[in-house]
């Protein structure tokens, strides 16, 4: 009796264990891998908060970075992950420090300052393990122009693609992500711009990953940009709203709903981009108010604001206008003190038919065109120092009989807008003598 006793307390025993720990066991149900240029990202999508340790084995190669995982099992195919990344050799498991756990090991191309944590649960995503890995990760046929190939005195312009990687942005009724659509419109405009030999682009975001809030505007900077452009596409919280728009910089919270909203997404997207808020603490009004007393913040705004309603004047006749003038909130993107800056929503991603319209190649062709004329416009009247707009500002001619606006912006390589805009002109009749001041081409 004693020994059916004894084997009874031992199942019991065994069964309580078993569902003690099927209650508290985790799991790994996704792995994503998220190479930058400079920085590789790898997340790992877990059921419940992470027990890990890691440890690194440097001492020969294949050089190995080691997270163990307590009292979780391994759900997913470690061989169909998706790996772009230069850093990465491969990614797989090995022997557990015991049966209930998982061991993953990265094989690294590098010895590498790692840095792993983890992030809680938010309403888009469940508990995370986020592993970043400093370093060059991307070959360089897939990088635009970098930053060592900016040449000296170019109208350089620094254009910042929205959210990335971990964070969508908005997303449309039929499914779109706002960070593809923006990122092609971004790239369509560094193209045109990369075509105009007085001009330069630099792309902050050139693929699908995230870049941390504060450290966009740092990179406008380390480059000496003129002007800093955040492409957006809008939302709310009903599908009636649609149109573009442009905001720019306020050492004030946004009075209106719509500028209320898009302050609320921008801290919501390093939520949601993962950026480790120890190591890169989101100060963004702590950053806006200590900008705000450099002198050189006045003249930033001042000239942001400017160029948002050259930028307002081209995009009205290539798309419908949600606000006609420069609107204002205090984002992060645009808290550089020395670089100009906008951000510009191109459409509300939240309507279906500027959800299809933001899907389409030529809008967004039309769009980046737009956005480039304004700027453009902008750098012709009010040229910084040393650059080719400066050097070859304008002509004056004398008008003769039969010329006319058309025939000189022939003539000049210009358009009858530019010749309109430098002289103030408010029709198109011009007489004998009259002096113009002609725009460089």
């Amino acid at each position: 009796m004693q020994k059916l006793t004894a084997v009874f307390l031992s199942l019991v025993g065994a069964l309580v264990y078993m569902l003690s720990f099927a209650a508290l066991a985790n799991d790994i149900n996704n792995v994503r891998v998220w190479p930058a240029p400079d920085n590789t990202r790898v997340v790992f999508d877990l059921g419940q908060s992470p027990d890990y340790s890691y440890f690194t084995l440097y001492q020969a190669e294949p050089y190995r970075l080691v997270i163990d995982f307590n009292a979780t099992q391994l759900k997913v195919n470690l061989s169909s992950i998706e790996n772009e990344s230069l850093l990465i050799k491969k990614i797989r498991t090995s022997t557990p420090k015991d049966k209930q756990s998982t061991r993953i090991v990265l094989e690294l191309t590098e010895k590498i300052d790692v840095n792993v944590f983890p992030l809680a649960a938010n309403d888009r995503y469940g508990e995370r393990l986020v592993v970043d890995l400093p370093g060059r990760s991307l070959a360089r046929k897939n990088e635009p122009l970098r930053a060592e190939q900016l040449e000296e005195r170019k109208v350089t312009i620094a254009i910042d693609a929205g959210h990335g990687g971990d964070d969508p942005g908005s997303i449309g009724p039929s499914g779109t992500y706002e960070k593809h659509v923006v990122l092609k419109i971004a790239k369509a405009l560094a193209d045109i711009i990369n075509r105009d030999p007085a001009m330069q682009a630099y792309l902050i975001r050139t693929g699908d990953y995230y870049v941390g809030l504060n450290a966009r505007p740092r990179k406008a900077e380390e480059i000496k940009a003129d002007l800093l452009v955040s492409i957006h596409a809008d939302a709310f919280t009903s599908p009636q709203p649609r149109g573009a728009s442009v905001w720019v910089l306020s050492s004030r919270r946004a009075n209106n709903e719509m500028g209320r909203l898009l302050e609320d997404k921008e801290r919501l997207s390093d939520v949601l981009g993962g950026v480790d808020l120890r190591i890169e603490e989101d100060d963004t009004y702590g950053y806006l108010n200590k900008a705000l007393i450099d002198m050189s913040m006045g003249h930033a705004m001042s000239s942001g604001y400017d160029m948002a309603t050259e930028v307002i004047a081209e995009m009205k006749a290539v798309a419908r206008m949600h606000k006609t003038e420069p609107q204002h909130a205090s984002l992060a993107v645009l808290t550089s003190g020395n670089v100009p800056s906008m951000l510009v929503e191109t459409g509300f991603i939240s309507n279906p038919q500027e959800e299809k319209l933001l899907q389409s190649n030529k809008h967004q062709q039309q769009l980046a065109r737009s956005i480039y004329q304004g700027i453009r416009n902008y750098f012709q009247r009010r040229p910084p120092d040393g650059t080719l707009f400066a050097t070859n500002r304008s002509s004056t001619h004398v008008v003769r009989s039969g010329e006319s606006l058309s025939v000189l912006a022939k003539r000049y390589n210009t358009t009858i807008k530019a010749i309109k805009e430098q002289n103030d002109l408010n029709s198109n009749v011009l007489y004998v003598g009259q002096k113009l001041q002609i725009p460089s081409s």
